[in-house]
């Protein structure tokens, strides 16, 4: 079991070496909405990349997974398959967001060795989302 210091120090060393793989710019919170943004995350059960609208107006954050989900059938016909859409997801402090996200299970961040496979899920499938939203994001921010 790591402690908490070393912990930190093993996350940061995770994150320096997938941007030392893969060094690029990633879309993340760079989308030019409200409250909408690319994630990465893991932990020491899986990997996500995921998509969290986060609107504060119900109405605004529906109207933006709405038109995700319209978009579906292109999304993982053409760019990424296996994703799971939520429009209602509850975190763990209490707030309720609308997320889409994909995963891959069985990886650690804590185990190295998983390391290589947790990069290369997170370019592939966040290479993918980034490439869909470039391509659809001016229908995606009309929601008025």
């Amino acid at each position: 079991m790591y402690s908490k210091e070393e912990t930190q120090r093993l996350k940061r060393e995770f994150w320096v070496t997938f941007a030392d793989k893969y060094p690029r710019k990633w879309v993340l919170y760079d989308t030019k909405i409200k409250d909408f943004s690319f994630k990465f995350y893991v932990d020491n059960k899986k990997a996500q990349v995921l998509i969290d609208i986060e609107h504060r107006n119900d109405e605004k954050r529906y109207a933006y997974f709405e038109k995700l989900e319209a978009l579906k059938n292109i999304l993982e016909e053409e760019f990424i398959t296996d994703l799971v859409f939520e429009k209602e997801f509850n975190l763990e402090n209490g707030k309720t967001i609308s997320r889409i996200w994909v995963e891959k299970l069985d990886v650690s961040v804590s185990n190295r060795k998983y390391w290589d496979e947790i990069f290369d899920f997170y370019n592939e499938k966040m290479n993918a989302l980034e490439l869909f939203y470039l391509e659809y994001d001016t229908f995606i921010k009309n929601i008025d």
